[in-house]
C-alpha cells in the first residue's frame, strides 16, 4: 500500500475504531493470554485440490501447507448451501440458511441484527476485525473494524467500504487485504484477545491473477481430471441441465480473449459488467497484461483449435488464472504467518484456513460449485494452534461450517447459544473424536432459476453414501456408493442390492430435516417467493 494510503488508515484507525489503542502502539510480544486469538482466513472458491497438502499435486502451497503441517488437516468438512454468501451467513450464525435467512445470492439480504459469533466474542471483551470479502449485502455487525469489498469486489484498484465509507485502491487486492488486516493487528490493543475474519476475494472467478504471476505455469501442462470427460450418463436432468461446462459457458472475459484497447475506447455508462473489469488496469498494469496474454491468444486463434482439443485449451487457460490467483493467496497468507512469528503471537493464535465451499477444477468437466456432489461439498479445513493441536494431525470426521461458530466459541470459553445448529468439534482437535458425534449430514441448495442453473436439491452424506433430491421443476432422486464409486458416476438409487441401504437413508434424511427444522412448507414458501422475484424482474442467468 502506498504511504499516504497507510497514513490515512492509522490516523482514521488512531481517531475512530472503537476498541483500538491509541495511534502507534504496536502489537509486540505480550503475556500469556489465556484465551486465544482467532484469525479465521477464507478465500472464495478455493478448492482442495488445489492445496498441495491434500495430496493432488496440482500445485504448491508451502504456506497453507505450513497451517496443516503444524496443526490439523480435516478430509470431511462440509458446506451446508454450496454458494458464497449463504456459507458465510452459516459461519457467522452457526445456523442453516433457512434458519438464518440468508438462502440465496443477491435475492436475500444477511440481517445483520441477528446474533453472530462476532457479537458475542465482541461482548465478551475480544477485539474484532473482518476484512476483505464480505459478499452478504448489508454491513457488517459486531466489528470493532471493518473494510469490506463492495459485492464481489475487483482483482486490480479495487473499492473498499471502511467503517461505512467508500474509498479507492491501487493495487492487487489479494495483497491490499493482507495489508490492511496486518495495520489492524499492528494497532489493536495488545492486552486484549482478538478475532479477525481475514477472507479474500481469489481465486474467485473471473480468476485475474497479479502481474508477478501473469506466466507462471505457461511452460506447463496441468493434467486434467479422470472425469474431465464425464457424460453423466446415469444421473437425472440436473447434472445434464446445469450451465457450468468449460467446454460452453466460459466467456471470453474468463478466458481472457478481450481486446482492452477497444473496450477502453466505449463511455463509462456503455460498459458491461465484465468490461468494467479492465478498464481498472492503469497503463502499467495493461502492458504487462498485454505482454502475458496478446502473444499466447494469438497462437491461439492462429490453431483454430476444434472439438476436443479447443475444449483442452479453454481448461489450460482457466485452470492457469486459477492457480495463479491461488498463488498469490498462499504467498499473502505467509505474510500473516510471519507476522505472527515476529511478535510473538504464534503459540496463543488459532489459525484456520478454509474456502466457503469446494469448487469444479474440471471434475465432470464443470467450473463452479452449488451441487451436493463431493467436490463442491467439500472445504478445505486446516488449523493450527499449538497449545492443544498436535502438529500434523488429521480427522476424516464429518464437521461443516456449520460448527465454526460454536468451536470458536468454546476455545473462547463462552456458553454456545441454545439456538446454534452446530457443535464445537475442539474435542477432536484435541485429539478425542466424541463417541455421539454426528455419522451423517444434512445439505440444502436453493438458488434455482439463478446462475449455473443447478436445480434445487436437499440430501443426506453419510461416511460411505449419499442420497439427494432434486426438486423444483424436477422429481428425481439419485444415490452413491462412495466407497465404490468415489466420483459418483454411477447412480444406483432404486438398485435392489442397495434396498435396505437406501430405505435407511431416506429415513436419515427425514430425521435431519426434522431435527433441523427445514420443513417442506417452508420450502415451498420460499420457492414461492423467489420465483415471483426472479419472474417481476425478467431475470435472466
Amino acid at each position: 500500500m502506498q504511504a499516504e494510503n497507510r497514513r490515512s488508515f492509522l490516523k482514521k484507525a488512531s481517531l475512530g475504531v472503537a476498541g483500538l489503542a491509541a495511534s502507534g502502539l504496536m502489537a509486540r510480544c505480550s503475556a500469556p493470554q489465556k484465551r486465544p486469538n482467532i484469525i479465521f482466513i477464507m478465500s472464495d472458491d478455493h478448492d482442495a485440490r488445489a492445496i498441495s497438502c491434500y495430496g493432488q499435486g496440482v500445485n504448491k502451497t508451502p504456506n497453507i501447507d505450513r497451517i496443516a503441517r503444524e496443526g490439523m488437516k480435516f478430509s470431511n468438512c462440509f458446506v451446508t448451501n454450496s454458494i458464497c454468501g449463504p456459507s458465510r451467513a452459516v459461519i457467522l450464525t452457526g445456523k442453516y440458511s433457512h434458519v438464518n435467512g440468508f438462502m440465496v445470492n443477491e435475492y436475500t439480504k444477511f440481517d445483520p441484527d441477528q446474533q453472530t459469533v462476532a457479537k458475542l466474542l465482541q461482548q465478551s471483551g475480544y477485539q474484532t476485525a473482518v476484512v476483505g470479502k464480505w459478499h452478504l449485502g448489508s454491513a457488517p455487525q459486531g466489528f470493532d473494524y471493518w473494510k469490506i469489498l463492495p459485492g464481489q469486489g475487483d482483482y486490480y484498484n479495487p473499492d473498499f467500504i471502511e467503517m461505512g465509507e467508500q474509498k479507492h485502491e491501487e493495487g492487487y487486492v489479494t495483497d491490499l487485504i493482507t495489508d490492511s488486516a496486518l495495520q489492524w493487528l499492528q494497532q489493536r490493543d495488545p492486552d486484549k484477545p482478538f478475532f479477525l475474519m481475514y477472507q479474500h476475494k481469489a481465486p474467485h472467478r473471473n480468476w485475474m491473477p497479479p502481474i508477478k504471476y501473469l506466466n507462471k505455469y505457461d511452460d506447463v501442462t496441468i493434467p486434467e481430471p479422470e472425469t474431465f470427460w464425464d457424460d453423466y450418463r446415469t444421473r437425472s436432468r440436473a447434472a445434464h441441465e446445469q450451465k457450468m461446462t468449460i467446454a460452453k459457458h466460459l466467456t471470453e472475459f474468463d478466458l481472457k480473449l478481450v481486446d482492452i484497447d477497444a473496450i477502453r475506447q466505449k463511455k463509462k455508462e456503455e460498459l458491461t459488467y465484465d468490461e468494467e473489469k479492465y478498464v481498472r488496469l492503469t497503463g502499467e498494469q495493461q502492458a504487462a497484461w498485454d505482454a502475458a496474454y496478446k502473444p499466447k491468444n494469438e497462437a491461439f486463434r492462429k490453431a483454430n483449435l476444434q472439438g476436443k482439443d479447443l475444449v483442452r485449451w479453454k481448461y489450460q487457460r482457466y485452470i492457469k488464472d486459477y492457480l495463479r490467483c491461488v498463488d498469490s493467496v498462499d504467498e499473502n497468507v505467509g505474510r500473516v504467518l510471519d507476522y505472527l512469528d515476529e511478535n510473538g503471537l504464534a503459540d496463543n493464535t488459532i489459525v484456520v484456513y478454509t474456502s466457503d465451499q469446494g469448487f469444479y477444477l474440471g471434475e465432470h468437466g464443470w467450473f463452479d460449485k452449488r451441487f451436493i456432489y463431493e467436490t463442491s461439498l467439500h472445504m478445505p479445513f486446516i488449523i493450527r494452534y499449538p497449545r492443544e493441536i498436535k502438529a500434523g494431525a488429521t480427522s476424516d470426521a464429518l464437521v461443516s461450517n456449520l460448527d465454526f461458530a460454536e468451536t470458536f466459541l468454546d476455545f473462547a470459553g463462552l456458553p454456545i447459544p441454545g439456538d446454534m445448529q452446530g457443535r464445537s468439534f475442539r474435542p477432536i482437535l484435541q485429539g478425542r473424536t466424541p463417541s455421539d458425534w454426528r455419522r451423517s449430514f444434512y445439505y440444502h441448495y436453493y438458488e434455482y432459476p439463478g446462475w449455473h442453473y443447478v436445480k434445487q436439491h436437499y440430501g443426506v452424506r453419510t461416511h460411505r453414501f449419499k442420497l439427494i433430491h432434486f426438486y423444483y421443476d424436477i422429481d428425481a432422486w439419485e444415490m452413491y456408493d462412495l466407497k465404490k464409486d468415489p466420483n459418483e458416476l454411477n447412480n444406483i438409487y432404486g438398485d435392489p442390492n442397495y434396498a435396505d441401504v437406501q430405505k435407511e437413508l431416506e429415513h436419515e434424511l427425514q430425521r435431519l430435516r426434522e431435527h433441523y427444522g427445514d420443513t417442506e412448507e417452508a420450502t415451498q414458501e420460499f420457492l414461492d417467493r423467489y420465483t415471483r422475484w426472479v419472474e417481476e424482474n425478467n431475470l435472466t442467468f
